[in-house]
């Protein structure tokens, strides 16, 4: 072979691998956008999308890649079918006291005793309804402490829960307390710590209840996220997201790692999904979204 047929070769080689190296980075970079390669399930909290109809956000979500919207409710499964979506997380049933105190919500849960039975009857009768719609879990809360010592609540909260285990074995259901924050939005909410979810689940013994750990509010109220996943991701039934400060967009705008947190969660096996609970922040909220995903495509 003389140079200029060497040249020629290698030229025209070196050509091939450069659009081939080309073309794999921009389908890479496609399926990273609709989340088609990822390792996390996606999923996004519908009541962060005020003035976006149900129908529309299934529709923009369908196109980016999630499989679930939910915090939603038994009557929103018609809608969820029509595009091919689940609920990974319903929302709490709410009811009334015989004292005509309205229990279930963040302020006013499991950790009272005289909560028990209505929350208890209600949940139940909730649970059924969600699992025969294909539903796995349902989203609880612990409750403000209102001068209640956490060691009290802690106790009264596992009562409680306990009650609702053999119904949630039986039909395949976890019930999930959510972790939020007690400095910025939740003033006074009891389980705002991890270690104190943690406790919790091994005094309910039960695998059919979990923590849906919040990374928003865990990293205002302890930080440390990662080293949180790795050491009790066998707690953890479920993941949100949101930017800190502000509760916005999870980019380069905020202070949390979201790929390197997401990629965290894969590594320990975690085969659930991560609802996108950020409120956006920029008029294209769907926009916002797609980002969202693409950011958590790992």
């Amino acid at each position: 072979m003389n140079r200029r047929s060497f040249f020629s070769t290698t030229g025209k080689s070196a050509l091939i691998s450069a659009v081939a190296a080309s073309l794999s980075t921009r389908l890479g970079a496609a399926d990273s956008a609709t989340g088609s390669s990822s390792s996390i399930n996606h999923s996004v909290c519908k009541w962060c999308y005020k003035g976006v109809s149900l129908d529309e956000l299934a529709t923009a979500g369908r196109e980016i890649g999630l499989q679930s919207i939910e915090l939603l409710t038994p009557a929103d499964f018609p809608t969820l079918r029509k595009y091919g979506l689940t609920c990974a997380m319903m929302a709490a049933p709410a009811a009334k006291t015989p004292a005509g105190t309205r229990v279930g919500g963040i302020t006013r849960a499991f950790n009272r005793i005289e909560h028990h039975d209505t929350l208890v009857a209600a949940y139940q009768a909730y649970m059924k309804e969600s699992a025969k719609l294909g539903a796995k879990q349902v989203i609880c809360f612990s409750g403000n402490r209102d001068g209640m010592s956490d060691e009290e609540g802690l106790e009264n909260c596992a009562a409680g829960l306990k009650r609702l285990m053999p119904l949630a074995e039986k039909l395949g259901l976890t019930i999930s307390m959510e972790l939020l924050n007690s400095k910025v939005n939740h003033k006074d909410y009891m389980a705002d710590k991890s270690d104190w979810g943690v406790a919790l689940c091994e005094k309910i013994g039960s695998r059919h209840f979990g923590l849906l750990y919040d990374i928003y509010h865990m990293q205002i109220m302890e930080g440390d996220v990662i080293a949180t996943i790795n050491k009790h991701h066998q707690w953890f039934s479920h993941y949100h997201t949101g930017g800190v400060p502000g509760r916005h967009e999870i980019d380069d705008t905020q202070e949390l790692n979201y790929g390197a947190i997401m990629r965290a969660i894969a590594a320990t096996g975690y085969k659930g999904h991560v609802g996108q609970e950020f409120i956006p922040s920029r008029k294209d909220k769907i926009a916002s979204l797609k980002q969202a995903v693409s950011i958590c495509s790992v």
